[in-house]
């Protein structure tokens, strides 16, 4: 299986969205990571159809995915980042008007929902109404939808967004649980999140692709490249603006810094184990 990007290019009147992007996708797990206005959001609803590209073209299988419309939606599955559930529905009675929308058959529904519930580890509540449900329960009722269809492309934007460290913990289980005969790509803005779940990194920058690879071979383009310090905040001043600060911490009357750059002259500076948060902000922010 292979979705294959290439010279995507996307304008909104004087915008430039995406510019040039050449991506080739097997089975796997992708994350997407970027800043705020970066390009994924347009990425993601161009490869789900939602939105199409000014130029470049999209191939699934060797086929354009254009071409092969219908068949082509039939086996993607979509979260997007702004995700509403119809409140006044069960968390069954949606999955069934879901799956009817998807165009999955009524008996074929009434086996596969309380599967995927379980799944998801929402049968409990799988007569409650969604409105009650906490934001992680909703998130994963919209995961619950997205692989409806038993999709071999699922697209998730900002799946983790507004999640306690327990139902992220949760969605990451769930993800790795139904990546390995899938292509899943994810974005997120917390970087720990692709740590855990991802094998591959695509980064975008202004529209463009940055860099793609295994996590492990681009974090270690960091290597060496990070710092921990102990400074008080006249030479805190100096240092955030010569390197790039990943972290800080206040220790009495001192702060102990986290950066990725050259080392800090004039004090001591201890070498960490580099980390894909450290990799992210020294080539995207």
């Amino acid at each position: 299986m292979e979705l294959k990007i290439e010279n995507l290019c996307k304008s909104y009147r004087k915008k430039q969205a995406l510019k040039n992007i050449n991506i080739t996708l097997t089975e796997g797990t992708y994350g997407l990571l970027g800043e705020n206005g970066a390009g994924k959001s347009t990425l993601m609803r161009i490869l789900t159809t939602c939105d199409f590209q000014s130029s470049g073209k999209i191939l699934f299988n060797g086929e354009e995915i254009v071409k092969l419309g219908e068949k082509y939606r039939d086996v993607i599955g979509y979260m997007p980042q702004e995700y509403n559930v119809y409140p006044s529905f069960t968390a069954y009675d949606f999955l069934d008007y879901m799956g009817t929308l998807k165009g999955i058959p009524k008996e074929k529904l009434e086996k596969k929902i309380p599967k995927i519930l379980e799944f998801v580890n929402l049968a409990h509540v799988r007569n409650k109404k969604v409105n009650t449900f906490s934001g992680g329960m909703k998130r994963r009722i919209g995961i619950a939808q997205a692989i409806l269809n038993d999709p071999k492309i699922l697209i998730l934007d900002e799946p983790t967004a507004g999640l306690d460290p327990k139902e992220r913990i949760r969605f990451s289980n769930i993800i790795s649980a139904m990546s390995k005969d899938k292509i899943v790509i994810l974005s997120t803005h917390i970087v720990s999140d692709i740590e855990a779940i991802a094998n591959d990194l695509i980064v975008i920058k202004n529209g463009e692709k940055l860099e793609e690879d295994k996590i492990e071979v681009l974090v270690e383009k960091v290597r060496g490249k990070v710092w921990e310090v102990l400074v008080n905040q006249d030479e805190f001043k100096n240092l955030s603006l010569e390197r790039q600060v990943i972290r800080r911490k206040q220790e009495g009357d001192k702060i102990r810094v986290r950066f990725v750059g050259d080392i800090y002259e004039g004090i001591e500076n201890k070498s960490l184990e580099p980390s894909l948060e450290d990799y992210y902000m020294s080539v995207c922010i």
